[in-house]
C-alpha cells in the first residue's frame, strides 16, 4: 500500500513537472490563424488586432490565413481537419459553429466533435442598413415599403446560417415580410451589393457599415441589442421600435482542432484574455464597434450550446431550409 502511494505521488509530481517543460517547448515555429472570411471582413479586422500581441506573447509569428467560402464553412473545415499540434487555430463568427450543422448540407465537420473552444474574443450588435434610394428613413418606413413590394426586395448576408441571415429571418417573421436572401462571402461584398443596387438591405456589424452610413451611402435604421449600444447610442434598437425582446448579437471566437493538447489550449486562452482585456486592444475593438470579452474555454463552450438552442428555434419558426 505504501509503495502504491509513493508511485502515485511520483506520477502526480511528474505530471505537474511536465507542464512547464512542455510549455517551454511550444511554440517552436509560426502559428497559423485561419479566418474563414475575406480580408477586410469583420473577423479579419478583429483577428489582426489580436494576432500581433499574441505573437509577441508566444514568441512566434501568428500568420493570418484567409480561407473564405460557404459562409465560413470551408475555412472552418480546414481547421477541423488540421493536425492538433497547436500550430493551427480558427478565428470565426458564430455561423460555422452554431447553425452550420442545421443549415448546411454535406457539412464535412462537426463543430462540437472536431473543434475545441479556446476563447470568446468580442461581441457586437448588428445594425440594419438599407439603400437610401429605397426611401426608408425609419424602420416603420422599411416595413411599409417591404410589405408594398412583397417578394421584390433582396437582402444580403455573409451566408446561410450566419448571424446576419438569421437576424433578418427572425425579423421577417416578426414583421411579416417577404424578402429574398442573397448570400455573399463577406460583409464588404454585402456593402458593395447594396451600393450597386443588387440588394436593398441587410443586417451587418457596424464596424463594416458605419463608414458608409456616415458618408450617406447607407441608412442605419436600428440595432439588435436590447438596450442602445454604447458604440452607437444614436441608433435606436429594434426592441424600442416596436419589436420588444428582439436581440441578435454577433460574436467572434478562437478555436483549435479537437485533441489539441489542453496545455496549449489553456496557454493560448490565458494569453488571449490578457491581450483582449488590455486597454489598448479594448480601445481598438471599440473603435470597430466591438466589445472586448475574453473568456476561458468553458465559457465559449457554454455560449455555443446556448446559441444552438436559441437559433435552432428561430430556424424552425422561420422555416429556413438547409442549402
Amino acid at each position: 500500500m505504501q509503495r502504491r502511494r509513493v508511485l502515485q505521488a511520483v506520477a502526480a509530481g511528474a505530471a505537474t513537472l511536465s507542464l512547464p517543460s512542455f510549455a517551454q517547448a511550444w511554440p517552436s515555429r509560426p502559428i497559423k490563424l485561419v479566418v474563414p472570411f475575406p480580408a477586410g471582413s469583420s473577423p479579419d479586422i478583429i483577428a489582426r488586432l489580436i494576432s500581433d500581441p499574441l505573437a509577441a506573447r508566444l514568441g512566434q509569428p501568428v500568420v493570418i490565413d484567409n480561407r473564405p467560402g460557404a459562409g465560413g464553412n470551408l475555412g472552418t473545415a480546414v481547421v477541423a481537419k488540421a493536425e492538433p499540434d497547436g500550430y493551427t487555430f480558427l478565428f470565426t463568427i458564430q455561423g460555422p459553429l452554431v447553425t452550420a450543422p442545421m443549415l448546411s448540407k454535406g457539412l464535412n465537420y462537426d463543430p462540437v466533435k472536431d473543434l475545441a473552444p479556446v476563447s470568446l474574443v468580442a461581441t457586437s450588435p448588428n445594425v440594419l442598413v438599407v439603400d437610401p434610394k429605397l426611401g426608408a428613413n425609419t424602420l416603420a418606413d422599411f416595413v411599409r415599403i417591404a410589405r408594398q413590394k412583397k417578394g421584390e426586395l433582396n437582402y444580403g448576408s455573409v451566408g446561410n446560417g450566419s448571424a446576419a441571415h438569421l437576424a433578418m429571418e427572425s425579423f421577417k417573421t416578426r414583421a411579416g415580410l417577404d424578402l429574398v436572401h442573397v448570400p455573399y462571402q463577406g460583409f464588404p461584398q454585402v456593402v458593395n451589393a447594396i451600393l450597386a443596387g443588387q440588394v436593398q438591405a441587410g443586417f451587418m456589424v457596424p464596424g463594416i457599415a458605419m463608414g458608409q452610413v456616415k458618408a450617406g451611402k447607407l441608412k442605419a435604421l436600428g440595432v439588435t441589442t436590447l438596450g442602445r449600444a454604447s458604440s452607437l447610442p444614436e441608433v435606436p434598437t429594434l426592441a424600442e421600435l416596436g419589436y420588444p425582446g428582439f436581440e441578435a448579437i454577433s460574436w467572434q471566437a478562437v478555436l483549435a482542432p479537437a485533441k489539441t493538447p489542453r496545455a496549449i489550449i489553456d496557454r493560448v486562452s490565458s494569453e488571449l484574455v490578457r491581450i483582449i482585456k488590455s486597454d489598448e486592444v479594448r480601445t481598438k475593438m471599440l473603435g470597430q464597434y466591438f466589445s472586448a470579452v475574453g473568456t476561458a474555454p468553458e465559457a465559449l463552450a457554454t455560449l455555443m450550446r446556448t446559441e444552438r438552442d436559441k437559433w435552432g428555434q428561430v430556424i424552425k419558426a422561420a422555416g429556413v431550409q438547409p442549402e
